[in-house]
């Protein structure tokens, strides 16, 4: 009786754990996403003439500028050390149960560079789909290259969405969902959702083609058990978008700016 009577008590603090992980990351994003998705839906505004923007300016000086940004990169990934330290394992791999381990980086960054191509060109093709339909936001993701340190303050904010997003999304919310008894395509479809709903600030496509991307990644991962191509991988494509949007919006300015 006294085994039975501590189970639900367990339970009941694990989804707890992982509503509070939810709020301090994903969870809440998507709420602000929801919120501004209905925001820009009711304006007179159209989307497509709307604009997001990923990586704005934060102060008009210089020096601050680049304090907050490196700051804010610093605070975004708290959560992922708190899944890091919620799921630390005494016996190596320590971060097995989040699928990290570093025994085979070859073939990680191999994997990656797969999935850069397989996610990355349908992503561009729903962009510019919504784009034509009128359903996207004009994304500036920054990097006007105004300072010298624009850009490699762009790939730390690639590596920080690449890791905060599958570590806290695939890593953790797998091994602690199936700990209350989530089944495997549960778990995959839930956290797709999930993300595309942190990206419809967007547009409606890019939730659906977030949630595509989610399915692929929850599969891989509950196939092969490994969340460092999927970091790598969510980084190389936020690097290529975030560094490469000035040749971009130069070259085809009516696909990415607002109209």
């Amino acid at each position: 009786m006294q085994q039975s009577a501590r189970e639900p008590r367990g339970r009941r603090a694990l989804v707890a754990e992982i509503l509070i992980v939810l709020a301090l990351s994903f969870g809440a994003s998507a709420i602000y996403a929801i919120i501004a998705i209905i925001d820009r839906s009711t304006r007179d505004e159209p989307i497509s003439s709307q604009t997001a923007r990923l990586n704005p300016v934060l102060n008009q000086r210089e020096l601050f500028d680049l304090v907050y940004q490196v700051l804010g990169i610093a605070v975004d990934l708290v959560p992922v050390a708190l899944v890091v330290y919620l799921l630390w394992s005494t016996a190596r791999p320590h971060l097995g149960r989040l699928g990290i381990d570093f025994s085979r980086p070859g073939r990680d960054t191999a994997s990656a560079v797969a999935l850069v191509a397989i996610v990355g060109i349908p992503g561009l093709g729903v962009f510019f789909a919504g784009r034509a339909l009128g359903l996207t936001v004009a994304i500036d993701p920054g990097g006007t290259y105004e300072y010298w340190w624009t850009v490699p303050v762009l790939i730390l904010s690639a590596a920080r969405a690449g890791i905060t997003e599958e570590v806290i999304m695939v890593g953790y919310l797998f091994a602690r969902l199936r700990d209350v008894g989530w089944g495997t395509w549960s778990i995959i479809l839930s956290t797709a959702v999930l993300r595309g709903a942190y990206h419809l600030y967007q547009g409606v496509p890019g939730f659906v083609g977030n949630v595509a991307m989610g399915i692929l990644f929850g599969w891989l991962y509950s196939k092969y058990g490994r969340v460092l191509p999927l970091v790598i991988a969510h980084t190389l494509i936020d690097v290529l978008v975030f560094v490469g949007y000035p040749w971009a919006f130069a070259t085809f300015p009516a696909l990415f700016a607002a109209g």
